[in-house]
Parts: C-alpha cells; structure tokens; sequence
C-alpha cells in the first residue's frame, strides 16, 4: 500500500516530457507552522494556507493540552489539507505505535518522524515501514543532502529541511535545497522538499527561489510578507486622488444638469 501523498504526482514516469510538464503545473504551497487554530483559520480565509505543521512544544505553546483533541480540531479545520503531527519518543517501537495511531486520528493527518532519533540511530525503518502501511510520513530534523536522499528512498512523503539550523552551522541552505530539488525531479521521485526552521522573511522567499516544494511558515511572518510601507503610501495617494477625483465628477454632473439659461 502506498502513503498518501498529498499534494505529489500521481505516477513515477520517468519520461522526461512528464518530468516537464509536471514541473511547470506545480504549485509551490505554503503551510503554517503553528497550532493556534485562529491564526490557520484566518490565513486559510485568505486563501494562502495548504496545510500545517505542528510538534508538541508549538501546540503546547498555542494553548493545546491534549495531543489528540488538539489534532482533532486542526484536521477538521484544515478539511483535507494536510496536517504533520510528531511523534514523542526516542524508541523506534512506540515511534510506529504512535504513528499507527495518530494516523487513525484523521486521514490528513501525517506522521513526523525525525530522521535520527537524539542517540544517532537511524529512523529510516520507522518510515518506511509506516509509508509501505500506507501512512503519511514526514522526515523532520534534516540538516543534509544525505539525510533529504535517505528519507526519501525509505519512503517519506515528505523530507523537512531546516534551513535556520543549517545556516546555524555554517551551511548554505539555498545549496542544500536545490541540490535535493536537482536530484528528487531527476530520479522522479514523489517525496515533497518542506522548509521549515525560518528565521526571517528572507529565508521565506530564498527557499521558495530555491525551489522548495513547500515552505512552512510561522504566523508571525504572514502580515510581514503581505506588507509594505510604500504599498500603503501608494495605496493612500489613491485614496486621495480618487477623493479628489469623485469631487469633481460630482461637480461636473451638476453642471451638466443645470439647465443653461
């Protein structure tokens, strides 16, 4: 069985003319890093949201005490965009008892697994064995190509990689995401690039120039990407102008209606 992969291609041609077509109608999307339901319910108002990431420290944060309820809510809110939940445990076997059961929560739900658990083991066998029970997996905490290739052969449906910890150690995250972009679309392969880890509006728009499947973003920088300071001044000479202008409209179809005499 395969996982669900929302928002992949739907086969694995490796036509090249396939390839093409595919890269040119897809649609990079935006998820929301936060659990705050108002906040997801304003920004999908909007119509910018495509689903959500959480992890226990975000929902605790945005006011969450019970995993499931709070995932429950979200999944609902988001209809059938997709919503990451992360596992709580270090041991591979409650990781897949966790993912079993958070994925019968709801069926948009997807599963995030770190790709290393803190000791250095390899969580690879947790998501491929989740992703061949047909569950949705997202492999979190990737701060390589190595890791991003990895993941993505054992199945997840999605590779996040953190840009903000990369820069952290020296690395350029641009490079990382388009040189696992460069190999997921030579190979065909469905797994989807997440960017999440972000710092400053810049790394918004560097990873979306990159070519990031999907960036992840934490509320707080949605209102500072849709303003700007000479949008609202341009936005308020119209104002004026166009106060100016139905002024004398007005004048001038009174005097075209007085009758001359």
């Amino acid at each position: 069985m395969l996982a669900r992969n929302y928002g992949a291609r739907s086969d694995e041609s490796s036509m090249l003319g396939d390839r093409r077509e595919f890269r040119v109608g897809e649609i990079m999307q935006i998820f929301i890093d936060s659990a705050d339901a108002s906040q997801i319910e304003s920004w999908l108002g909007q119509g910018v949201v495509d689903g959500a990431t959480t992890n226990p420290s975000i929902m605790f944060k945005d006011g969450v005490t019970d995993l499931q309820a709070g995932a429950l809510r979200l999944s609902k809110l988001l209809g059938d965009r997709p919503l990451s939940v992360e596992v709580t445990s270090n041991d591979q076997e409650i990781m897949l008892e966790q993912g079993r059961l958070f994925a019968t929560w709801a069926r948009n739900i997807v599963v995030k697994i770190p790709i290393i658990n803190e000791f250095g083991e390899s969580c690879l066998g947790v998501i491929h064995r989740l992703s061949q029970e047909g569950i949705a997996v997202n492999a979190t905490a990737i701060l390589s190509f190595n890791q991003a290739i990895l993941a993505a052969k054992a199945g997840a449906t999605y590779v996040s990689i953190f840009a903000g910890r990369l820069a952290d150690e020296g690395n350029d995250p641009v490079a990382t995401i388009k040189n696992v972009r460069q190999w997921l679309d030579d190979w065909s392969l469905s797994a989807r690039i997440i960017v999440g880890s972000i710092r400053t509006v810049m790394d918004i728009q560097n990873a979306a120039l990159a070519g990031a499947h999907i960036v992840t973003i934490p509320p707080q920088f949605l209102p500072k990407m849709v303003d700007h300071r000479y949008t609202r001044e341009t936005v308020r000479q119209f104002m004026q102008d166009a106060e100016k202008t139905i002024e004398e409209m007005s004048k001038a179809k009174v005097r075209v209606a007085t009758p001359r005499g």
